[in-house]
Protein backbone atom coordinates (compact mmCIF):
# COMPACT_ATOMS: atom_id res chain seq x y z
CA UNK A 1 0.00 0.00 0.00
CA UNK A 2 1.53 3.46 -1.28
CA UNK A 3 1.79 6.52 1.17
CA UNK A 4 -1.03 8.33 -0.01
CA UNK A 5 -3.47 5.19 0.11
CA UNK A 6 -2.28 4.80 3.50
CA UNK A 7 -2.72 7.92 4.30
CA UNK A 8 -6.62 7.90 3.17
CA UNK A 9 -7.36 4.48 4.77
CA UNK A 10 -6.54 5.94 7.97
CA UNK A 11 -8.77 8.98 7.72
CA UNK A 12 -11.40 6.91 6.90
CA UNK A 13 -11.14 5.15 9.60
CA UNK A 14 -10.90 7.71 12.23
CA UNK A 15 -14.00 9.17 10.70
CA UNK A 16 -15.90 5.75 10.02
CA UNK A 17 -14.01 2.99 12.56
CA UNK A 18 -17.34 1.32 12.92
CA UNK A 19 -18.48 1.40 9.27
CA UNK A 20 -20.57 -1.94 8.26
CA UNK A 21 -23.69 -3.12 5.78
CA UNK A 22 -26.42 -0.59 6.12
CA UNK A 23 -28.63 -3.14 5.57
CA UNK A 24 -31.32 -4.44 8.58
CA UNK A 25 -30.65 -8.36 8.21
CA UNK A 26 -30.45 -11.07 10.75
CA UNK A 27 -29.23 -13.93 8.34
CA UNK A 28 -27.39 -14.82 5.24
CA UNK A 29 -30.56 -15.36 3.54
CA UNK A 30 -32.11 -12.17 4.56
CA UNK A 31 -28.83 -10.35 3.40
CA UNK A 32 -28.75 -11.88 0.10
CA UNK A 33 -32.51 -11.02 -0.30
CA UNK A 34 -32.03 -7.45 0.96
CA UNK A 35 -28.92 -6.62 -1.89
CA UNK A 36 -30.90 -8.15 -4.58
CA UNK A 37 -33.68 -5.07 -3.82
CA UNK A 38 -31.28 -2.39 -3.33
CA UNK A 39 -30.01 -2.44 -7.24
CA UNK A 40 -31.09 1.10 -8.06
CA UNK A 41 -32.77 1.66 -4.59
CA UNK A 42 -31.83 3.23 -1.76
CA UNK A 43 -30.83 0.93 1.54
CA UNK A 44 -33.37 3.12 3.50
CA UNK A 45 -36.13 2.74 1.45
CA UNK A 46 -35.09 -1.32 1.23
CA UNK A 47 -35.00 -1.24 5.03
CA UNK A 48 -38.40 -0.55 5.27
CA UNK A 49 -39.96 -3.34 2.94
CA UNK A 50 -37.84 -6.08 4.19
CA UNK A 51 -39.90 -6.45 7.80
CA UNK A 52 -42.87 -7.26 6.03
CA UNK A 53 -41.15 -9.68 3.32
CA UNK A 54 -39.51 -11.22 5.30
CA UNK A 55 -42.54 -11.66 8.01
CA UNK A 56 -44.13 -13.47 5.18
CA UNK A 57 -41.31 -15.29 3.93
CA UNK A 58 -38.61 -16.36 6.63
CA UNK A 59 -36.75 -17.90 4.74
CA UNK A 60 -35.73 -19.98 1.05
CA UNK A 61 -38.27 -22.80 1.39
CA UNK A 62 -41.51 -20.27 1.91
CA UNK A 63 -39.79 -17.72 -0.64
CA UNK A 64 -39.48 -20.44 -3.25
CA UNK A 65 -43.10 -21.11 -2.88
CA UNK A 66 -44.93 -17.67 -3.09
CA UNK A 67 -47.17 -16.42 -5.70
CA UNK A 68 -45.32 -13.92 -7.65
CA UNK A 69 -47.91 -11.32 -7.60
CA UNK A 70 -47.61 -11.13 -3.85
CA UNK A 71 -43.90 -10.94 -4.08
CA UNK A 72 -44.71 -8.15 -6.41
CA UNK A 73 -47.03 -6.31 -4.35
CA UNK A 74 -44.73 -6.19 -1.11
CA UNK A 75 -41.37 -5.05 -3.03
CA UNK A 76 -43.28 -2.87 -5.63
CA UNK A 77 -41.94 0.57 -3.76
CA UNK A 78 -38.03 -0.78 -4.33
CA UNK A 79 -38.22 -0.69 -7.94
CA UNK A 80 -38.03 -2.92 -10.75
CA UNK A 81 -40.14 -5.12 -8.67
CA UNK A 82 -41.03 -7.68 -11.30
CA UNK A 83 -37.57 -8.57 -12.34
CA UNK A 84 -37.02 -8.23 -8.54
CA UNK A 85 -39.51 -10.41 -7.12
CA UNK A 86 -38.81 -13.10 -10.24
CA UNK A 87 -35.04 -13.01 -8.95
CA UNK A 88 -35.99 -13.56 -5.05
CA UNK A 89 -38.44 -16.33 -6.33
CA UNK A 90 -35.88 -18.08 -8.47
CA UNK A 91 -32.60 -17.41 -6.06
CA UNK A 92 -34.79 -19.06 -3.37
CA UNK A 93 -35.73 -22.29 -5.12
CA UNK A 94 -32.08 -22.60 -6.12
CA UNK A 95 -30.62 -22.42 -2.52
CA UNK A 96 -33.11 -24.93 -2.08
CA UNK A 97 -32.34 -27.34 -4.90
CA UNK A 98 -28.83 -27.01 -5.02
CA UNK A 99 -27.32 -25.68 -1.70
CA UNK A 100 -30.26 -27.40 1.11
CA UNK A 101 -31.35 -23.94 1.96
CA UNK A 102 -28.14 -22.45 2.65
CA UNK A 103 -26.55 -19.32 1.31
CA UNK A 104 -23.65 -20.58 -0.04
CA UNK A 105 -20.07 -19.46 1.11
CA UNK A 106 -18.30 -18.52 -2.34
CA UNK A 107 -18.24 -16.63 -5.17
CA UNK A 108 -18.41 -19.08 -7.77
CA UNK A 109 -21.12 -20.75 -6.11
CA UNK A 110 -23.34 -16.99 -5.09
CA UNK A 111 -22.72 -16.21 -9.11
CA UNK A 112 -24.97 -19.32 -10.08
CA UNK A 113 -28.01 -17.06 -8.37
CA UNK A 114 -30.83 -15.57 -10.44
CA UNK A 115 -30.23 -11.97 -9.28
CA UNK A 116 -26.49 -11.92 -8.07
CA UNK A 117 -23.57 -10.23 -9.60
CA UNK A 118 -20.21 -9.45 -8.25
CA UNK A 119 -21.42 -6.74 -5.83
CA UNK A 120 -24.12 -9.01 -4.48
CA UNK A 121 -21.92 -11.72 -4.20
CA UNK A 122 -19.20 -9.15 -2.16
CA UNK A 123 -22.05 -8.03 0.09
CA UNK A 124 -23.24 -11.28 1.08
CA UNK A 125 -19.52 -12.64 2.14
CA UNK A 126 -18.73 -10.10 3.50
CA UNK A 127 -20.99 -8.93 5.69
CA UNK A 128 -22.67 -12.02 6.66
CA UNK A 129 -19.55 -14.42 6.53
CA UNK A 130 -16.38 -12.08 6.77
CA UNK A 131 -15.03 -13.41 3.83
CA UNK A 132 -13.04 -11.27 1.83
CA UNK A 133 -13.54 -12.09 -1.75
CA UNK A 134 -13.43 -8.94 -3.01
CA UNK A 135 -14.56 -5.42 -2.80
CA UNK A 136 -17.66 -4.01 -2.72
CA UNK A 137 -18.21 -1.32 -6.03
CA UNK A 138 -21.61 0.90 -5.70
CA UNK A 139 -21.99 3.85 -7.17
CA UNK A 140 -20.55 5.60 -4.11
CA UNK A 141 -17.42 3.11 -4.58
CA UNK A 142 -17.08 4.10 -8.02
CA UNK A 143 -17.54 7.85 -7.65
CA UNK A 144 -15.50 8.22 -4.46
CA UNK A 145 -12.13 5.52 -5.92
CA UNK A 146 -11.93 7.61 -9.20
CA UNK A 147 -11.79 11.30 -6.72
CA UNK A 148 -9.39 9.72 -4.64
CA UNK A 149 -7.40 8.77 -7.85
CA UNK A 150 -7.31 5.33 -6.32
CA UNK A 151 -8.37 4.09 -10.17
CA UNK A 152 -8.87 5.43 -13.73
CA UNK A 153 -11.38 3.02 -14.67
CA UNK A 154 -15.32 3.52 -14.98
CA UNK A 155 -15.87 -0.56 -15.10
CA UNK A 156 -17.01 -1.55 -11.71
CA UNK A 157 -15.07 -4.82 -12.35
CA UNK A 158 -12.34 -2.98 -13.06
CA UNK A 159 -12.57 -0.82 -10.36
CA UNK A 160 -12.74 -3.60 -7.86
CA UNK A 161 -9.93 -4.96 -9.60
CA UNK A 162 -7.96 -1.77 -8.68
CA UNK A 163 -9.11 -1.35 -5.21
CA UNK A 164 -8.34 -5.28 -4.60
CA UNK A 165 -4.44 -4.31 -5.36
CA UNK A 166 -4.04 -1.11 -3.38
CA UNK A 167 -5.53 -2.06 -0.19
CA UNK A 168 -4.36 -4.86 2.00
CA UNK A 169 -7.31 -7.74 1.96
CA UNK A 170 -8.21 -7.05 5.49
CA UNK A 171 -9.64 -4.27 4.49
CA UNK A 172 -11.30 -4.77 1.60
CA UNK A 173 -14.62 -5.58 3.62
CA UNK A 174 -14.82 -2.57 5.82
CA UNK A 175 -13.24 0.20 2.82
CA UNK A 176 -16.13 -0.20 0.90
CA UNK A 177 -18.92 0.15 3.87
CA UNK A 178 -16.26 3.36 5.10
CA UNK A 179 -16.80 4.48 1.14
CA UNK A 180 -20.31 4.71 1.12
CA UNK A 181 -21.01 6.43 4.35
CA UNK A 182 -18.62 8.93 3.15
CA UNK A 183 -20.56 9.26 -0.26
CA UNK A 184 -23.87 10.13 1.63
CA UNK A 185 -22.56 12.21 4.03
CA UNK A 186 -19.52 14.41 2.78
CA UNK A 187 -18.56 13.33 -0.80
CA UNK A 188 -21.67 14.12 -2.91
CA UNK A 189 -22.06 13.22 -6.71
CA UNK A 190 -22.75 16.94 -7.31
CA UNK A 191 -22.01 18.88 -4.51
CA UNK A 192 -19.27 17.47 -2.33
CA UNK A 193 -18.50 19.15 1.29
CA UNK A 194 -14.48 19.19 0.51
CA UNK A 195 -14.13 21.72 3.37
CA UNK A 196 -15.54 19.57 5.61
CA UNK A 197 -13.92 16.35 4.40
CA UNK A 198 -11.20 14.29 6.78
CA UNK A 199 -10.37 13.08 3.53
CA UNK A 200 -9.34 16.18 1.87
CA UNK A 201 -5.42 16.55 2.47
CA UNK A 202 -4.40 12.68 0.62
CA UNK A 203 -7.42 13.76 -1.66
CA UNK A 204 -6.29 14.73 -5.71
CA UNK A 205 -10.13 15.24 -6.18
CA UNK A 206 -9.84 13.82 -9.63
CA UNK A 207 -13.13 15.13 -11.49
CA UNK A 208 -14.25 17.82 -8.80
CA UNK A 209 -14.42 21.11 -9.96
Amino acid sequence: MDTRTAEIVKALKQAYPEADCSLDHRSPFELLAATILSAQCTDVRVNLVTPALFEKYPGPAEMAKAALPDLEALVHSTGFYKNKALSLKEMSAALVRDFGGAVPKTMEQLLTLRGVARKTANVVLGSAFGIAAGVVVDTHVKRLAFRLGLTKETDPGKIEADLMKALPKEAWIWFAHALVLHGRAVCDARKPLCGKCPLRRPCPRKGVN
